[in-house]
């Protein structure tokens, strides 16, 4: 991996530990870097890739036919403004990558996220790196999205350098 770009195969394997059968929610999917990793990894389970775009889901769609995976829900909706008609503590999972930065209600999509997840249930965030010499104008340091966490009761689990423009960062939902 260039140390410049994400590597979505490597953040999942060397950050998370998901295992076949478990859920997975992709908040922002775009057109599938990080669903079709996670799909390919939680065989016999789900993948729930959301996307308030229709165009990035239907390229998906397209993606997921000819790479014959089978186990990615699709759904097109606003996640700030809508509830996700997902159950309250029905996912292993939740991914935000390159989310956040983009939101007008930061603290709504992170309590949504917070809100589908298990107790243990794990959340990572991916975003700009605030001194990144490429991205988007508005970003988010690491220590703003630390304090949202902190703020909705998610727990610190760890940060890490997501490539040469990105943080990492996972919490997880306290178990009840």
């Amino acid at each position: 991996m260039s140390e410049d770009f994400l590597d979505p195969a490597s953040i999942i394997k060397n950050h998370l530990d998901l295992k076949p059968g478990m859920t997975a929610a992709d908040f922002g999917c775009g057109s599938g870097g990080w669903t079709i990793p996670m799909a390919r990894i939680l065989e016999g389970g789900k993948v729930y890739a959301i996307d308030i775009q229709d165009e990035p889901l239907s390229a998906l769609r397209g993606k997921l036919r000819s790479l014959r995976i089978f186990n990615v829900e699709t759904i097109r909706m606003d996640i700030e403004k809508t509830i996700l008609r997902l159950m309250d503590n029905s996912v292993h999972f939740v991914l935000l990558s390159n989310v956040l930065f983009q939101t007008e209600d930061k603290i709504r999509t992170m309590e949504e996220a917070k809100r589908i997840l298990r107790p243990d249930g794990r959340i990572l965030v991916i975003d700009w790196e605030k001194n990144a010499s490429v991205g988007p104008e508005t970003r988010l340091s690491a220590e703003e999205v630390r304090s949202m966490a902190d703020r909705i009761g998610l727990v610190f689990v760890e940060a890490f350098q997501a490539g040469g423009y990105h943080y990492g960062l996972v919490f997880k939902k306290a178990a009840l």
